[in-house]
């Protein structure tokens, strides 16, 4: 439009139902834009709204493990660890060490060694295994970045809905798709649940 008066300027504003809005104040003669200022700051949250939520944070969770550790809590905690991988998070391993097991710090490593073994195909040792203090720690990192393992899990969610709209039924109990229960918690067959006797 080129260098036109403030007034004509405020003018072609009102003529056109914008707003005339100041874009570079230190320019000489100032840059101005017409606009809708209402629509612009509404698009720029929601692209930094959209942005916020692509936006991955790196976040280290811990797991703590004793050497001698039983091996279905082994499991449970292996499990643990599988689950932050596959969020795309890294893991502390964190082996305590109390009273004479000081002494055997060969217990801990290989435990580390063992959960790392466990894990291999979701997650990669970024910090091997070193003594401090009481305590072993050892961190894991995922193959997965943060953003990939977010995107997957919202496409998951998303075909878990689609799949719940299209049969809406699927998600009731297995017990009444199997059968009816009567008074005492007893489940009939469903084809028989029309000739069991009702019970007071």
């Amino acid at each position: 439009m080129g260098i036109v008066p403030l007034a004509k300027a405020l003018e072609l504003a009102q003529e056109y139902d914008l707003d005339l809005v100041e874009v570079a104040a230190n320019a000489r003669p100032p840059v101005c834009k017409l606009m809708d200022y209402g629509k612009f700051k509404y698009e720029s949250a929601m692209k930094a709204r959209e942005a916020r939520k692509n936006q991955a944070h790196t976040v280290i969770k811990e797991m703590k493990l004793r050497p001698k550790i039983d091996p279905h809590d082994y499991d449970t905690k292996k499990g643990h660890v599988v689950r932050f991988l596959k969020q795309g998070d890294k893991v502390k391993i964190t082996i305590m060490f109390r009273g004479r097991e000081q002494s055997r710090p060969e217990l801990g490593y290989r435990l580390l060694q063992r959960l790392a073994e466990d894990v291999q195909d979701l997650g990669f040792v970024e910090s091997n295994p070193k003594q401090d203090g009481r305590n072993m720690i050892m961190v894991l990192g995922p193959h997965k970045k943060k953003t990939e393992a977010m995107a997957e899990a919202r496409q998951a969610q998303e075909a878990r809905k689609a799949d719940a709209k299209a049969n809406p039924g699927k998600s009731q109990n297995a017990a009444d798709a199997d059968g009816v229960e009567d008074a005492e918690g007893v489940v009939a067959p469903a084809e028989d649940a029309a000739e069991a006797p009702a019970e007071a």
